[in-house]
């Protein structure tokens, strides 16, 4: 008996992908994603599965929470389709949906979180960071606003009024971060309104200046904020939809974070000490 899925899974953003979305000439998520579904013989292919992303990420953005939707005849097991994923994508819960239900249209928020490219001490030192002004800006964020000149302009008309259901600022162990989570966000909406938090909060632009970017009269033009830093966190849906979470495949996302984490370890204290001895 066909079932419809949704399921939920991380990937990091590295310069192999172009981003999640599939694209005719560069390797996608999503692509290397169907690709092994179909080598399992979970799907045919892409219309007759239905195969769906809730969101699309761009080129080096990552996620933890992202969920795809597909339908098929055979019960899902996702350590057999983990196995053919590389590292860098894994699948770690699904849940059994009705047919009608859609990953994108039937998200009632996404979360995203976005990670300072430095430690809060180096930012202070060398930036003079004023963190009071960034969280003025948060605040400020929230509710309904016009976020035109927060997002990147595409041929179609897109509506650019978005609720911004929360916005909070994240302090821990030196690290600065910023949630973000609304229904619905524009492409680069929270890589440009970090972009201009972090030119707020260095002293680039004043608060009034931050302020009329919400004023649509003039398009600004300028690049977003490393697109690094990004996270996918999190798709939330109503009660109803029951993700089962699997033990192996949390494992295997642990052994993989874990491995990683402490590779970038001996980076990063290898410079550290370095720079620490007096090289006169």
């Amino acid at each position: 008996m066909e079932k419809k899925y949704f399921v939920k899974c991380y990937y990091f953003g590295i310069d192999f992908f172009y981003g999640s979305q599939r694209q005719s000439h560069h390797n996608s998520i999503e692509e290397t994603i169907i690709n092994v579904l179909k080598s399992k013989n979970y799907i045919r292919d892409i219309k007759s599965s239905e195969f769906s992303f809730a969101s699309r990420t761009d080129r080096y953005v990552s996620a933890r929470g992202a969920v795809f939707s597909f339908k098929s005849n055979k019960n899902i097991i996702l350590m057999e389709i983990n196995s053919s994923l590389p590292k860098e994508i894994g699948l770690w819960a699904y849940a059994i949906v009705p047919n009608d239900y859609s990953p994108r249209f039937s998200a009632i928020q996404r979360h995203y979180k976005y990670i300072f490219p430095f430690p809060i001490s180096y930012m202070k030192e060398i930036f003079s960071i004023n963190l009071n002004l960034i969280e003025k800006a948060c605040e400020y964020i929230k509710g309904d606003h016009d976020f035109t000149n927060f997002s990147k302009r595409g041929k179609k008309f897109t509506k650019n009024i978005r609720e911004m259901k929360d916005v909070k600022l994240d302090l821990k162990n030196d690290v600065l971060s910023i949630d973000f989570k609304s229904k619905g966000f524009l492409r680069q909406q929270i890589r440009r309104i970090v972009k201009k938090i972090f030119e707020l909060g260095n002293g680039i632009i004043s608060f009034n200046e931050f302020i009329e970017l919400f004023n649509k009269k003039e398009y600004i033009s300028y690049e977003p904020a490393d697109p690094r830093g990004l996270i996918l966190w999190d798709i939330e849906y109503n009660t109803n939809i029951k993700f089962i979470i699997d033990k192996r495949s949390i494992e295997r996302l642990n052994r993989f974070f874990l491995i990683q984490k402490y590779k970038h370890w001996l980076n990063y204290n290898l410079f550290n000490i370095m720079q620490e001895h007096d090289f006169s």
